[in-house]
């Protein structure tokens, strides 16, 4: 069914479940009654196979989803890019006759998107080249990160975004997470610590620059930037599963891998280069596509870190819905989420009860907001489909999050205990 359309018969639906969900509805009303004042709150669960919904609190209203967007982002890579596909980085050389051990010209690193390259990856490619023979480097050593645009910053592509949480440059060729780490020593102690690097580029050029001299290659030129001409020879390359960099999205929330990917979905979208502004456009696309509920859903970057991403209940539910009933993508992305109880964001949650090992979820955190949306195996094993939204303006995050593992936990139990009274 049309979920926009199973959406709008919630009210005909509501106590289909029965005792003792109209039970479970009543407890989760007493704990939402009990909320600070002036709390928004957007809620849904349901069973996706019977079309029940089993709770709804203002499922509809659109609140800002914090990490939850990260749903978004990545359902939609799995679709567009496909469970198969990889993020690569690359050397390429102009030079097809390297047979002599010398390349006539520069060696270019290009990234395509692939966030994990580390420096111990680009030493690794150097020496696959002394081991193909090449000794010597005639020209330069050239980073390309042309497969993204140059909007470093999400401040760059988000329009008056104020956003407390910087990452480092978003780009499409990346070491070390685009990090620089800083040793220093005092009184015999020291004390590291990371910055981020100005070039991405640049970097990226110098750390190959010295992993060619490291293995004994000469190198004639100097790091430096630019475009891989057209036709050049694929030397090596490293790549990483897309579902590696899912799963690390969503289990460990990881702002920067979720920025990246954004960027590659991107340029998936504009077939020329990754942008958050193609990105978004991608999102939409895949929304309207599969007949996603998404009224008043805005999605403009891939982590959730801009209060500018809004969404509801519904709108995470049928997102979630859709996943579960395409078997092609489902385990990639079931598999991606934090387990309650066991690892991720979610492993100091639920560690007791029904949802303990029974809730997997991606939870999201911005400062007077909560979510967390995902799916819960009942203890009488009925799949459940759950998206909770909290935006608040009193007590801390450790409270909305006791407040969702309740919720989560009267939903998992089925309120047993109660209907037993009442039989």
């Amino acid at each position: 069914m049309n979920f926009f359309l199973f959406f709008l018969l919630f009210s005909a639906s509501l106590l289909a479940g029965g005792k003792t969900t109209i039970l479970t509805a009543e407890k989760i009303d007493e704990i939402l009654a009990k909320l600070p004042r002036g709390t928004k709150v957007s809620i849904l669960a349901i069973n996706p196979l019977t079309g029940d919904t089993i709770y709804q609190k203002n499922a509809s209203d659109i609140l800002i989803p914090a990490s939850n967007t990260k749903l978004y982002t990545t359902f939609t890579a799995i679709e567009k890019l496909g469970k198969d596909f990889r993020l690569k980085t690359s050397l390429f050389t102009p030079d097809k006759s390297i047979e002599d051990g010398v390349i006539d010209g520069n060696l270019y690193i290009k990234g395509f998107g692939n966030p994990l390259l580390t420096s111990e990856d680009v030493l690794s490619m150097a020496d696959e080249l002394r081991a193909m023979g090449v000794m010597s480097i005639n020209g330069d050593i050239i980073g390309d990160d042309s497969y993204f645009d140059k909007a470093y910053s999400r401040e760059d592509w988000i329009e008056d975004e104020a956003n407390l949480a910087p990452l480092a440059p978003v780009s499409a060729l990346v070491v070390d997470r685009n990090k620089k780490q800083i040793v220093k020593v005092r009184r015999k102690r020291k004390r590291i610590s990371y910055i981020n690097v100005a070039d991405p580029s640049l970097n990226a050029a110098d750390i190959l620059y010295k992993s060619l001299k490291e293995k004994g290659i000469y190198v004639g030129g100097r790091p430096a930037k630019g475009n891989t001409p057209e036709g050049s020879y694929e030397l090596a390359y490293r790549s990483v599963t897309l579902q590696e960099v899912i799963s690390i999205v969503n289990k460990r929330s990881d702002n920067f891998l979720a920025e990246c990917l954004f960027k590659v979905v991107g340029a998936a979208e504009s077939g020329t280069e990754g942008s958050g502004f193609h990105a978004a456009k991608a999102v939409k696309k895949f929304l309207d596509k599969n007949d996603i509920y998404d009224e008043g859903t805005e999605i403009v970057d891939g982590s959730g870190l801009s209060r500018f991403n809004l969404t509801s209940a519904a709108g995470l539910s049928s997102l979630l819905e859709w996943a579960y009933f395409h078997p092609d993508y489902f385990d990639n992305i079931y598999n991606s989420l934090s387990i309650a109880g066991v690892d991720g964001t979610l492993i100091g949650r639920m560690k007791s009860g029904s949802a303990m090992h029974n809730f997997r979820g991606k939870t999201g955190t911005l400062r007077g907001t909560s979510s967390v949306s995902g799916y819960l195996k009942t203890i009488s094993g009925d799949d459940l489909i759950v998206s909770i939204i909290f935006f608040y303006q009193a007590k801390g995050q450790n409270y909305w999050k006791s407040v969702e593992d309740r919720i989560i936990g009267l939903l998992a139990s089925e309120f047993i205990e109660y209907e037993e009274e009442f039989n």
